[in-house]
């Protein structure tokens, strides 16, 4: 007999919702926010880590204090049908690819892709298209991020100094 999972219940989607905010935030405070002791949110987050709804804690770094100054989407068009393992390869191959995913449309993926400068780019523009299945690109550079708060623009809430974050572990450091 196989045992029953743990519903998600509104107290989970609470501590959620303050770990997207702030990793960093102590059993406590989340304890105090919604209600329950420390020990029993520590209880919740450790049974949210094992069942896979909490992945991971992450410290989100500004990009062009690492130097990363460009940014830019690339559609890539495939010869054929090519399956995502492909593309996965040539994703995995470039550090500058900080997110890629297959996409409806007349695209068969898009590429989100950090560069030091415009010539840095182009210069992984041209080793991508040069895979041999690759037929065309499409860029479109960024110009500003409209939500400059998002993580996707490379900020977070300040975290404070001290501390750790839930369960004792180190955050892992998200670099494109």
């Amino acid at each position: 007999m196989t045992a029953k999972p743990t519903p998600f219940d509104e107290l989970d989607r609470k501590i959620v919702a303050t770990l997207i905010a702030n990793a960093r935030a102590s059993f406590a405070e989340i304890g105090t926010a919604i209600g329950l002791s420390a020990t029993a949110v520590k209880r919740r987050v450790d049974r949210l880590r094992a069942t896979g709804v909490i992945t991971g804690f992450r410290a989100t770094v500004r990009p062009a204090s690492l130097g990363w100054r460009t940014e830019a989407y690339i559609e890539v068009y495939c010869d054929g049908a090519a399956p995502p393992r492909r593309l996965s390869e040539v994703a995995r191959k470039y550090p500058e690819i900080v997110a890629a995913m297959t996409v409806t449309g007349a695209a068969d993926a898009l590429f989100h892709i950090r560069a030091t400068d415009v010539e840095h780019f182009e210069e992984v523009l041209e080793r991508i298209r040069s895979e041999p299945f690759i037929r065309k690109t499409i860029s479109y550079m960024v110009l500003s991020h409209l939500l400059p708060d998002s993580p996707e623009a490379g900020v977070s809430e300040p975290a404070p100094d001290a501390g750790e974050s839930p369960g004792g572990h180190g955050d892992a450091l998200n670099l494109p």
